[in-house]
């Protein structure tokens, strides 16, 4: 299972929310470079990088910062947040992002989604976060009426190979994930990263057994609930 540290960005900061609110913000650190090369001096071989400015505005607020992170760090970089064109696409993909991650289009334009699915393959990755069992965008800001498992199911029949699912009210918590969501994702066919809440080596061991393909580690990391180093020892390979 692959183990994918998380770095979300915020003017330039790296930090986290809680559920998503951008008015529940802890900053922890104030140079993302070099908190990535920390996670790959500690056995990391990839990021998720949320540009969350982005995110929340629909355009990059991060473009530089994320750049330098892709081209300097030497990980296997997921990028997202806020990219809605193909240019985007083509930027992160052109400085070496190993997926970019499309999240909110998903829902806005699923033509869109299906066909940057068939023309960059296994580099598109779809984030399908969850309220409530629906579909939040902008930023987690709004919540759909489109139900996430049905997404999922319809991202397969299109060709998308990767589907990072995030529980929101999980997100930032530090009190564990949802088990159960990925227990159904699992059966779907795709390359499921469970994100949100991820806590413990307990709930990382009952991923791996169900197939989660990998495991995005945000706040359980940065606050020491979670040692990294024990977790790469552990999980460490694909």
């Amino acid at each position: 299972m692959e183990i994918l540290p998380a770095i979300d960005l915020r003017e330039g900061k790296v930090v986290r929310l809680f559920q998503g609110d951008y008015d529940k913000m802890t900053v922890y650190g104030l140079r993302p470079l070099q908190t990535a090369l920390e996670f790959k001096a500690a056995g990391a071989r990839s990021l998720h990088l949320v540009d969350l400015d982005g995110a929340k505005e629909g355009k990059p607020g991060n473009l530089d910062t994320i750049i330098e992170i892709i081209k300097d760090s030497g990980l296997k970089v997921e990028v997202g947040g806020g990219i809605r064109t193909e240019e985007r696409i083509a930027t992160y993909l052109e400085a070496g992002a190993e997926r970019v991650i499309l999240g909110s289009m998903a829902v806005k334009d699923f033509g869109f989604t299906a066909e940057m699915a068939r023309k960059y393959g296994k580099h598109i990755a779809v984030g399908v976060d969850a309220r409530d069992g629906l579909v939040a965008t902008d930023g987690w800001l709004e919540t759909s009426r489109v139900e996430a498992f049905e997404l999922c199911l319809r991202l397969k029949d299109v060709g998308v190979q990767t589907v990072i699912y995030t529980d929101i009210a999980c997100d930032g918590a530090s009190s564990g994930t949802n088990i159960g969501a990925y227990e159904n994702l699992s059966k779907i066919g795709l390359s499921i990263i469970a994100s949100g809440g991820i806590s413990s080596m307990e709930e990382l061991k009952k991923l791996r057994d169900i197939g989660v393909w990998g495991a995005i580690l945000g706040k359980a990391l940065y606050t020491g609930k979670l040692d990294f180093r024990a977790v790469i020892s552990e999980f460490g390979g694909e």
